[in-house]
């Protein structure tokens, strides 16, 4: 079987309730972030899952990601990557979408980029390098990483521009799996999160 790739968005923060972009400023989970990775992890170790034996895990080396993975019950087998940090926003670290376009009106990250930060290039860069990673391996994959740079995966994986990232929305603590379709790759699941639905 070819070799599929799962990806975990790290649980909810303030930064990702209140709309902030997150990029390398190292914000912690919220409880209800914590509860979340909790209830991925339980998901993941249940059928048809089962804890994914022998699978290959890495995340982003961020604490809101290094932290999901942890509590998902994954964290003694992950090795961290620099790969998976998220996009660096630059000038807009911490800035709302709506405080950006007050200046920029047309502004569109997936086009853009940031100054003083990656640009679409450079963030495409190295989702391919996780993708060229995931697909030369002989098992599946799992990463715990951030809403930009896996969207971006989605987006890359599929041999699509990074800017296809647009159309693909992602949750916190959902779980998404890029997988194949007659022989071609494909997205099997994405933006799942009905492990939260309690």
């Amino acid at each position: 079987m070819a070799p599929r790739i799962l990806l975990a968005r790290h649980g909810q923060t303030q930064w990702s309730v209140q709309g902030n972009h997150t990029g390398r400023t190292d914000i912690p989970l919220l409880d209800t972030g914590r509860e979340g990775a909790k209830l991925l992890g339980e998901r993941l170790h249940r059928e048809p899952w089962g804890g994914l034996p022998g699978v290959e895990v890495r995340t982003s080396p961020l604490v809101r990601a290094a932290e999901t993975c942890a509590i998902a019950g994954f964290g003694e087998r992950a090795e961290p990557w620099d790969a998976l940090m998220e996009w660096d926003y630059g000038d807009y670290e911490g800035l709302t979408p709506a405080q950006i376009k007050a200046d920029r009106p047309d502004w569109l990250i997936w086009r853009d980029g940031v100054p003083g930060g990656e640009s679409p290039a450079d963030v495409s860069a190295r989702a391919d390098e996780v993708v060229a990673w995931a697909r030369s391996s002989d098992r599946d994959v799992l990463v715990f990483a951030h809403g930009h740079i896996l969207r971006t995966l989605g987006a890359r994986w599929l041999g699509e521009d990074i800017s296809f990232g647009a159309r693909i929305r992602l949750e916190p603590t959902s779980l998404s799996v890029l997988g194949w379709a007659y022989g071609m790759p494909a997205l099997e699941r994405w933006n799942d999160t009905g492990h939260l639905d309690r």
